[in-house]
Formats: C-alpha cells, sequence, structure tokens
C-alpha cells in the first residue's frame, strides 16, 4: 500500500518550488519544503490517515522557515474531486490509485510527477473491551453479534474500497455487508469504534497512532491495498 503525492499544475500565481524528504517508520515522516515563491500559505489536501504524521511536518516547516502550512484532511475522493472542480491545492496525498489516474486524466498534477511514498497496513480492530483474535468469519460474527462493524464507504474511499477487497479476498463480504456502518474517510471509521458505536472497525495500521489502546483484531493481507505517490517537479 503506498500513499500519492499530488500537486496540480502550476498556476502563474502558484508557482511554488519544492524538494522533500519523506521516512516511513510506523508513519513517522519528515519532508522539508524549499520556501514558497508566493506570498501565503502552503495548502495541502491530504488523505484523513495522515493528520497526524501531517500535522507534525507541518509543524515543523513552519518552525523552520516561519511560513505557514494550512491542511485540509477528507477521504481522497472528496478532495480529489475537489481540486478537478478547481480547489487551488498545492499539494495532494491521496491514499487510492484511481483517484490519482482521474486527476492525471483532467490534467490536474504536474506532468511525471506521481511517485510512490510511503506503506501501512490495513487492519481490524475492536472497540473498548473487544478482543481478538479473529480467524476466520465464525470468530468475526461471534465477537461482533447484533454490532455494526465500521469501514470506510465501499467503492468510494480508499479505507473503504481497501476493506471491500479484503473481505471480497476471503469470502466474507456476503456474511458481513448487512452489518456494514459505512463513514467518508477512515477517521471517522476510528472514531465510530472509539465511541463504542461500532463494535469492530476497518483502519490503517497508522490510525492506532492516535487511539493506542485498541486491540488489533486481524492483519488483512497487504494485496488488498495499491497505492501510490506524485510528487512535484
Amino acid at each position: 500500500m503506498y500513499f500519492f503525492e499530488v500537486r496540480q499544475q502550476p498556476h502563474p500565481m502558484r508557482n511554488t518550488v519544492f524538494k522533500y524528504r519523506t521516512i516511513l517508520c510506523i508513519l513517522c515522516c519528515l519532508f522539508a519544503l524549499a520556501p514558497a515563491a508566493r506570498a501565503g500559505d502552503l495548502l495541502v489536501f491530504a488523505a484523513a490517515s495522515l493528520k497526524n504524521a501531517f500535522d507534525e511536518l507541518a509543524h515543523h516547516h513552519e518552525e523552520r522557515t516561519g511560513e505557514m502550512v494550512a491542511i485540509s484532511y477528507a477521504g481522497s475522493s472528496v478532495l480529489a474531486r475537489q481540486i478537478m472542480a478547481g480547489a487551488p491545492a498545492d499539494l495532494f496525498v491521496s491514499a487510492n490509485p484511481q483517484w490519482m489516474d482521474e486527476l492525471e486524466k483532467t490534467g490536474d498534477i504536474a506532468q511525471g510527477s506521481r511517485q510512490d511514498l510511503v506503506a501501512n497496513k490495513l487492519l481490524l480492530v475492536g472497540a473498548p473491551g473487544i478482543t481478538g483474535p479473529v480467524r476466520d468469519i465464525d470468530d468475526l460474527l461471534s465477537l461482533l453479534g447484533d454490532g455494526r462493524l465500521a469501514v470506510g464507504l465501499l467503492g468510494a474511499v480508499p479505507a473503504g474500497i481497501y476493506a471491500q477487497q479484503a473481505f471480497e479476498q476471503l469470502g466474507w463480504l456476503d456474511h458481513i455487508q448487512p452489518k456494514l456502518a459505512q463513514a467518508d474517510n477512515v477517521r471517522n471509521v476510528l472514531a465510530l469504534v472509539v465511541r463504542g458505536e461500532a463494535k469492530m472497525g476497518v483502519v490503517y495500521k497508522s490510525d492506532l497512532l492516535a487511539r493506542p489502546g485498541l486491540a488489533v483484531l486481524k492483519e488483512f493481507s497487504a494485496t488488498a491495498m495499491t497505492r501510490s505517490f506524485t510528487r512535484p517537479h
């Protein structure tokens, strides 16, 4: 699984030059951005699952340069549609290759800028008091009972797409689909689990940095996830 980083085609008034450095260590990232060639904030659109890491990156950049970084977090599909509608993003970090494909088709990313960035893992986690492991569909249904399983919007946001792929690979989807509670991004999935409104949820491993007390019931195969990255030239 990889993240995408994408910048829109440069606008004459937003011609910003960057260099970056990114290191993945349990989703601890560090990058440096060269000083902006225009006044005002750097506007970053980022997948909701990156909030902790990118808040820290923004803080480091602001301390280093004195320039402000504004970050808009949402599901990758929402952000991609906003960019296609003309939203003035300088940098876009997505969690799904299909939305990058769409932005390439519409000419909304810098040509040749797309590259892989970092990896993550997809986990099934339990609400407080729910422990595993979940080895098969019988384990899952027994633990779930009459409760709900929170996922990202199936077929729409990356966390939901990957959850659907994982369940289909295991042959579980038909059994659990009536029990799914779908949310518009993975952080909202996490919130449903933390509050106990869903007994289980499918999130990224990096999301547990925000809520480390949740039990990991299952780690899904990496083949359920595919991501890519783009960087400015």
